[in-house]
């Protein structure tokens, strides 16, 4: 398992680097990209709910949503549940931009495959989203 983690941070910050460069022509940050993919894939979210998704600080996604608006990729709208905690959407512009992103990173995941198989694919999904059980609380003081 230390040769899985081992593997983690190189891996995440190298994919980071090459989405940042080839982002330039939605202007996308990795941390607005990664807001823009949460309510892609989960609707609209308030700021604190992305944020424990993310396993980051309110105030870093905050920071990102914020980025996100300024560019119009993203709105706040009221919550029917929370009057002081809005809901943030996508707007037209910001499904746009994040659906070029994960095409455009689709294609250069495909390089990847090889020899591999889906059932290599499942194991490793697997394998990775038991550590993330693991260390769910690592960041909850």
């Amino acid at each position: 398992m230390y040769e899985v983690f081992a593997v983690l941070g190189p891996l995440y910050r190298r994919v980071s680097r090459r989405v940042e460069q080839n982002e330039p022509v939605e202007g996308l940050s990795i941390g607005v990209r990664a807001v823009l993919d949460l309510l892609r894939v989960h609707g609209p979210l308030t700021v604190p709910r992305m944020a424990r998704a993310q396993a980051l600080s309110r105030q870093f996604v905050q920071r990102m949503v914020n980025d996100a608006a300024a560019g119009g990729l993203v709105e706040a709208i009221p919550n029917p549940a929370h009057q002081r905690s809005s809901l943030i959407r996508l707007t037209d512009a910001g499904r746009t931009a994040i659906e070029t992103v994960i095409a455009r990173e689709s294609e250069l995941l495909k390089q990847v495959g090889g020899d591999l198989t889906d059932a290599d694919v499942d194991t490793c999904v697997r394998v990775l989203t038991r550590m993330l059980e693991v260390f769910e609380h690592a960041d909850a003081n």
